[in-house]
């Protein structure tokens, strides 16, 4: 059990790059975590980490280690949480999404999953911005958009509306566009979510539109670019779960509603594919299942 011990603490240096950083996961000292993994090279006797005073990097012997080592854990892992009473997960989870997601979505449906698993850690990564997630140890990330490699193992959570909001501020100052060309005389408030390619594409009955529109403000996170248009600022384009609230109390609204913009998928993605571990795969499918059941109460109600 001391050699999993010290397998499964190298495989979290290598992939956090930095002893602290497992050492806390683990709950050691600095100082324990590198006499551990000093001894295990000692016993494999071969260099596996490079050590500097900025880094931890793996080294070549390193690598091809952690690629065998990776689904050897995974397996044993799910073998210990197969016979584990009352099948409760335990562990870290790292999760990584985009912050307005995270916030307004998913970590207010977490609640119930972690009561039911209360020795698993979770570490959520916030960031509109693209991360390397195997770099940063990601063992599941939600992304919004079209898969961007078609061959990444990933898992549709659901779709959700694409929606053109302004605030009533900005509407009494401006006037509302009453077709989609009318976007061209406006303010455009631009976000992670209102410059990918279907945006600002619209369509009624046979009618299509599609337009590209220049930003007057931007920002790299979606909560600002909502902020902005809250604000008064212009017109964004953007998921209804970005601004759920903010149309439930008033304070956007959506502008043309008789055009239908496309929906949004979100997706998990797996970085370690079919070896994705068991606690990455109960969460999704947490996340999924809530999220079915809040459609389905939703088309009773209308």
């Amino acid at each position: 059990m001391k050699d999993i011990f010290a397998l499964k603490l190298y495989a979290r240096v290598a992939r956090l790059g930095s002893f602290s950083a497992a050492a806390r996961e683990f709950g050691l000292s600095q100082s324990q975590v590198s006499r551990i993994i000093a001894e295990l090279e000692g016993d494999l006797g071969a260099r596996l980490l490079t050590r500097t005073t900025r880094a931890v990097m793996l080294t070549e012997a390193g690598t091809e280690f952690l690629s065998r080592l990776d689904p050897i854990l995974i397996a044993l892992e799910e073998a210990e949480q197969s016979v584990r009473e009352g099948s409760e997960l335990r562990g870290t989870l790292r999760m990584s999404m985009p912050s307005s997601v995270a916030i307004r979505e998913v970590i207010p449906r977490l609640a119930p999953f972690l009561q039911r698993h209360p020795d698993l850690r979770l570490q959520v990564l916030l960031g509109d911005r693209p991360q390397d997630l195997v770099r940063d140890a990601v063992d599941v990330a939600i992304r919004l958009g079209r898969l961007v490699d078609s061959s990444a193992t990933a898992t549709l959570i659901t779709q959700i509306s694409r929606v053109i909001v302004a605030s009533p501020d900005y509407i009494e100052r401006n006037g509302s566009p009453v077709t989609p060309e009318e976007l061209t005389r406006h303010r455009i408030v631009g976000g992670p979510a209102s410059v990918v390619p279907t945006a600002w594409k619209f369509v009624r009955a046979d009618e299509k539109k599609v337009l590209d529109l220049d930003a007057h403000f931007s920002a790299d996170e979606n909560e600002g670019a909502v902020a902005a248009a809250v604000a008064g600022i212009g017109i964004t384009s953007t998921s209804e779960w970005a601004c759920r609230r903010e149309l439930a109390d008033g304070s956007l609204v959506r502008l043309l509603i008789e055009w239908k913009t496309a929906d949004i998928p979100v997706h998990a993605y797996f970085p370690m594919g079919r070896a994705t571990r068991a606690a990455g795969r109960a969460v999704v499918e947490h996340l999924a299942a809530n999220v079915r059941r809040e459609l389905a109460i939703h088309a009773s109600r209308t």
